[in-house]
C-alpha cells in the first residue's frame, strides 16, 4: 500500500428507510493533506463522517483506513482515526488533565506513555496552562481545543473534524483554523463544514456534497481559478453606444449598470481589457475604472449545486 494514502472510500451509500442520505460517494485522503468536505446543512456531511469513523454502518460501499478494511477489521481501522464530532464529547465536570488521561486510557495507550501523550496533546492544542481547570468553566473555544486534543491523543494517522468552528468568535475561529493547518504536518485531516471561507482558508482540496451526492472534487487552487469570473467592470466618463463595446474582440455580451458603468462579459480565452483601454484613449471615452470581476465562493457554490440539481432533475426544471 502507498503509505501516504490514508483513506479510500468507494461507492459509499447510506439509506434511512426510503431516503438515501449518501449516494455512491468516492474519495481519497493522503498524509499531510487537509480535505474540505463542504455542503449545505442536511447534505449528508455528518452521515459520511460517521461512516468513515465507524460510528454508522454504510448501506453499501467500502472504506479502507491505512489499508485496513473498516468493516472487516473495525478495531484496527478505528485505532488510526481521531474524531471530533459536531458536539464535542467532553465531560464538563472533569478537569482537562483528567479528561485527556481518560481519553488516553480508552484509546489503549500503555501506562508508561499516557503522561507524554497528554502533555503533547495539550501543547499542540494550546491547553498547557488550563490542565487543572474544569472543562465546564472553559470558553467554547477552549472546549473545542479539548475536543481536538482528545482526537489526537493517540497520534492517529487521520483526524476527522465535523464543524469544528461552529459557535466560536472570530478570534477563536482564527486560532482553530491555525491549529488545523498545524495538524496536517503529521496527520491527514478531513474538515467537514458548511462555512465556505473555512475551506478556502484551511484546505488543500475541496469536495462539495449536495443532497447526498458528491458534485465537485478538486484542488483548492482550481477552485480559486474558477472564482475568477470572465467579466470586467468598466466605468467611462463619455461612454459610447453599448453596441460599440460589444463589437470589441473577445466581448460576448455587455450590460449597462447605470451611472456610465458596464459589465463586459468575455470569452475565457480572450480578455478584452487591453482593447477597451486603447479604445478609451483613442475615442476619448474617459476611462475611470476597469477591473476584473471576481466571483464569490458563495456564487461558485450555488452554480455547482444548482447545475447539479438541474442535471439530476431536468423534468422539474423544465416544468
Amino acid at each position: 500500500m502507498n503509505n501516504n494514502l490514508l483513506i479510500t472510500v468507494e461507492h459509499l451509500s447510506r439509506h434511512y428507510g426510503p431516503i438515501q442520505a449518501v449516494k455512491a460517494v468516492d474519495f481519497e485522503l493522503r498524509r499531510g493533506e487537509v480535505l474540505g468536505f463542504l455542503g449545505p446543512n442536511g447534505a449528508g456531511k455528518s452521515t459520511t463522517m460517521q461512516m468513515i469513523t465507524g460510528n454508522l454502518a454504510p448501506s453499501a460501499g467500502r472504506i479502507s483506513i491505512c489499508g485496513i478494511d473498516l468493516l472487516d477489521n473495525p478495531k484496527a481501522a478505528k485505532a488510526e482515526i481521531g474524531y471530533l464530532p459536531e458536539q464535542p464529547p467532553v465531560y464538563r465536570d472533569f478537569t482537562v488533565d483528567e479528561y485527556l488521561n481518560f481519553c488516553a486510557r480508552i484509546n489503549r495507550l500503555s501506562k508508561d506513555k499516557i503522561a507524554a501523550a497528554v502533555d503533547n496533546a495539550k501543547q499542540r492544542c494550546g491547553l498547557t496552562e488550563v490542565g487543572r481547570r474544569l472543562i465546564g468553566n472553559l470558553s467554547k473555544g477552549f472546549q473545542q481545543r479539548v475536543g481536538i486534543a482528545q482526537a489526537i491523543i493517540h497520534s492517529p494517522a487521520i483526524v476527522v473534524l465535523d464543524e469544528p468552528t461552529v459557535g466560536l468568535d472570530p478570534i477563536q475561529i482564527r486560532e482553530i483554523r491555525s491549529l488545523i493547518r498545524e495538524l496536517a504536518s503529521e496527520h491527514g485531516v478531513i474538515l467537514s463544514t458548511h462555512i465556505l471561507p473555512e475551506v478556502q482558508m484551511t484546505c488543500d482540496r475541496v469536495q462539495i456534497i449536495n443532497k447526498g451526492k458528491l458534485v465537485y472534487s478538486d484542488d483548492i487552487s482550481n477552485l480559486d481559478q474558477r472564482m475568477r469570473a470572465t467579466t470586467l467592470l468598466v466605468e467611462l466618463r463619455n461612454p459610447p453606444a453599448i453596441n460599440e463595446l460589444q463589437t470589441l474582440p473577445g466581448v460576448t455580451q455587455c450590460d449597462a449598470l447605470g451611472d456610465n458603468r458596464f459589465r463586459v462579459h468575455h470569452s475565457l480565452e480572450q480578455n478584452p481589457a487591453e482593447q477597451i483601454a486603447e479604445q478609451a484613449v483613442k475615442q476619448a471615452w474617459g476611462l475611470l475604472a476597469l477591473s476584473p470581476e471576481r466571483k464569490s465562493l458563495e456564487q461558485v457554490f450555488v452554480e455547482i449545486t444548482s447545475s447539479e440539481q438541474a442535471h439530476s432533475h431536468p423534468e422539474e426544471h423544465a416544468a
